[in-house]
C-alpha cells in the first residue's frame, strides 16, 4: 500500500507565520565587530552603516553573526542582517515578503526573506530603506507579541 503524505500547513490556519529564531545573541558580540571592520574595508563601511541603523531600532535590539553576516534579532528572533559580497552590500529582511515596500527596494523570491542590493557609488532612497528597517523591527516585536497569545 503505498501512503501519500500531504503537507499540512498549521500558519495558515492561523494565521500566524513562524519566527525565525537564534541562540545566542548578545548586546555586543565581537564577532560581529571584526566582520564589520574587515576586508573589503569599502564594503564593510557600507554595511557597518546600514547595522548602526539597525542596532539603533531599540535597546532590546541584540546581534551574532549567522550565515556569514551580523543579524539582528529583538530576543532570539531575527529580523534582519546584513552581509557583504563581491560588488554589493545586502540588507536583508527575515520576513521581508511582508513588508510594505513603496519605493520598491526590496528584491528577492523567496518564501519569507527579502534584501536590498546596495552597490558603493550608486544612489538608494536612504529614507525608504530606513523605514524598511523600522518596520521590520515593528513587525518582529508584533509577531512576538502575538506568538505570546
Amino acid at each position: 500500500m503505498n501512503k501519500t503524505r500531504v503537507p499540512f500547513d498549521l500558519s495558515g490556519l492561523t494565521g500566524r507565520q513562524e519566527i525565525f529564531r537564534l541562540s545566542g545573541a548578545a548586546k555586543s558580540d565581537a564577532a560581529v565587530e571584526r566582520w564589520l571592520n574587515g576586508e573589503p574595508a569599502q564594503l564593510r563601511a557600507l554595511a557597518r552603516y546600514w547595522f548602526s541603523h539597525l542596532r539603533s531600532c531599540g535597546a532590546d535590539v541584540l546581534e551574532l553573526m549567522h550565515d556569514g553576516g551580523p543579524t539582528a534579532c529583538v530576543g532570539d528572533a531575527a529580523f534582519a542582517q546584513v552581509n557583504a559580497f563581491r560588488s554589493h552590500v545586502n540588507v536583508g529582511f527575515f520576513h521581508g515578503v511582508t513588508l510594505d515596500d513603496p519605493a520598491g527596494l526590496l528584491e528577492g523570491s523567496g518564501k519569507r526573506m527579502r534584501h536590498v542590493k546596495l552597490i558603493p557609488g550608486e544612489v538608494i532612497d536612504e529614507n525608504a530603506l530606513k523605514k524598511l528597517i523600522t518596520a521590520a523591527y515593528v513587525d518582529i516585536k508584533a509577531r512576538l507579541d502575538d506568538d505570546m497569545i
